[in-house]
């Protein structure tokens, strides 16, 4: 077993099988935080599969070989303990939270679940009906379905742009053989990351890994896909039953690991995350045109994205649109101000920190970090970072995201009432 020593409270181990193991001890709380992070999800699934990774998960949940469904949540349980779990287009990840003293026997139980699944194909029947009602309900959710809608679009012919959860189609045809297939592709040692966060002894939290997990043999798929190509998609999807019409904007931006990062991070903060952000006070507050209103950025390891979000009335939507599109070129044009820039940096800082506050959020923050860098940024490292960036440098980023022919826009509901076309998208 190979130690290194990244410094601090947090350790890496690697195990005899190649599986990476981090860990924070935190020695402030009594619980324990731990995740099974994957390299897996829709990103790395072919067309006629696109939504396994998600089933798999669902279905790791319906029992192992030696344990029921039942036996899981209940040993789980009687823990007081709770397990998550969740996929995303590039990771998936099975959490458990416990307190200390129950580490071992959740680590068990955890490491049962995901090793030696059942796949019983009368369970896999049931939870297709499961899954689909989950696409159903992000259908009749409009801000999930023009989300969704607008990514497909924009990562066009690419995986990344493919829907987590799959299509009706590729759902009904899962069999157990195929979902077997799959797990013993991806659930492998290449592909496997186990980050702890909390009070725990990293070299008998190490130990403790190598004995659940370092007989999982090498050999499954280590993924790779060529890094997508951003579309400027327009696409107006009727849907009359709604009374608002749905808009989501978005352009492309840089990839998780790029310097740039923290500059587009501040972008992203001061054009609409809090209600101190531009399209907050000036769309909602000032004018009026929306409940909701927000920007985001997704970002990936070769790829990212910022987009906007907003509902408003049919006969208010161009109106609405025309006002976010005032407030990109008002961040081409000129740098925000140093005051404005401060109190974005401050509060990026603060979520950071109150993010830090549970040993979940630390032990996914950890896994992340890794992941995306293959080092450790502290909380003090990364303020550093946020305090360089000039407003230069956010004028300078609003300038390669936010061109016209770049910034694609996806529109749900009466979209004949709203007016809305390509003219609307030049900045």
């Amino acid at each position: 077993m190979q130690i290194a020593h990244p410094g601090g409270n947090i350790r890496v181990s690697t195990l005899s099988n190649g599986i990476t193991v981090l860990t924070e001890r935190v020695d402030s709380v009594r619980s324990v935080s731990v995740g099974f992070w994957l390299k897996a999800g829709s990103r790395y699934e072919s067309p006629q599969e696109n939504g396994i990774s998600h089933f798999v998960e669902h279905m790791l949940f319906k029992g192992t070989e030696t344990r029921s469904a039942e036996d899981l949540a209940r040993e789980m349980d009687a823990l007081g303990g709770f397990n998550d779990a969740f996929t995303g287009r590039d990771t998936v990840c099975y959490s458990f939270k416990v307190l200390d003293e129950h580490l071992e026997r959740a680590m068990e139980i955890q490491a049962d679940l995901v090793l030696h699944p059942r796949f019983d194909p009368e369970d896999i029947e049931k939870e297709k009906n499961v899954v689909l009602e989950e696409l159903k309900m992000g259908t009749d959710n409009p801000e999930t379905f023009i989300t969704d809608l607008f990514v497909r679009h924009f990562w066009k012919r690419h995986p990344l742009g493919q829907p987590v959860i799959g299509t009706r189609k590729t759902i009904r045809s899962f069999t157990a053989e195929a979902l077997r297939r799959h797990h013993q592709s991806y659930y492998r040692p290449e592909n496997l990351l186990i980050a702890a966060s909390g009070r725990l002894d990293h070299d008998r939290f190490a130990g403790l890994a190598e004995r659940l997990l370092g007989g999982l043999r090498p050999g499954g798929v280590a993924p790779c896909a060529e890094p997508p190509a951003p579309s400027a998609p327009l696409i107006l999807r009727s849907r009359r039953s709604l009374q608002q019409v749905h808009v989501c904007l978005g352009a492309p931006s840089v990839p998780a690991a790029d310097p740039r990062r923290y500059a587009v991070v501040l972008l992203n903060a001061i054009l609409g995350v809090g209600m101190s952000s531009r399209l907050f006070q000036n769309i909602r507050e000032r004018l009026g045109l929306a409940y909701a209103i927000f920007s985001e950025l997704l970002t990936y390891d070769d790829a990212g994205m910022i987009g906007i979000y907003a509902s408003t009335s049919a006969d208010t939507a161009r109106r609405l649109l025309e006002a976010v599109m005032a407030e990109i070129r008002r961040l081409k044009q000129e740098p925000p101000p140093a005051s404005e820039l401060a109190l974005a940096r401050e509060a990026t800082k603060a979520a950071i920190l109150l993010s830090l506050e549970s040993t979940t959020s630390r032990m996914g923050h950890l896994a992340r970090q890794w992941l995306s860098y293959r080092r450790f940024y502290t909380v003090e490292e990364t303020a550093a970072a946020l305090d360089r960036v000039t407003p230069e440098q956010i004028q300078e980023e609003a300038r390669l995201s936010f061109r016209t022919g770049s910034i694609g826009l996806a529109v749900l509901g009466r979209v004949s009432e709203a007016g809305i076309g390509p003219a609307d998208l030049e900045c």
